[in-house]
């Protein structure tokens, strides 16, 4: 019963919270591209100049934002979890705002990609 009275005031409070505000897919594919992600991801996001480096379309938004964080704090020479050290890819998302982050983001996460479940 505690768990179900704790799930129902955890649906409440989320109906009642003000919505984030939503990324601008608009601007994702624009910061993209002005920020030269394309170089090496491809301006499909899905054809990489190498095969190591990953295809970023249809990849969770949230799973793209919190990589590209890491990144920033890798090049912040932050130590411990969650960093990721790259010296192109630290310089690239040092430049990157909350905004452009989750712009781009949802703007990748919405492209059509082979990461999908095929059915």
């Amino acid at each position: 019963m505690k768990k179900l009275t704790l799930a129902m005031a955890a649906l409440v409070c989320s109906m009642l919270a003000p919505a984030g505000n939503a990324a601008d897919l608009a601007a994702g594919k624009a910061a993209f591209e002005k920020y030269t992600c394309m170089t090496c991801h491809g301006e499909d996001a899905k054809t990489s100049i190498l095969p190591s480096y990953p295809v970023l379309a249809g990849q969770h938004a949230d799973y793209i934002a919190h990589s590209l964080r890491a990144y920033k704090r890798g090049q912040e020479g932050v130590s411990g979890a969650n960093v990721r050290v790259n010296a192109v890819m630290g310089a690239m998302a040092q430049q990157l705002s909350d905004t452009d982050i989750a712009n781009i983001s949802a703007w990748l996460a919405s492209l059509p990609s082979p990461l999908g479940v095929r059915r």
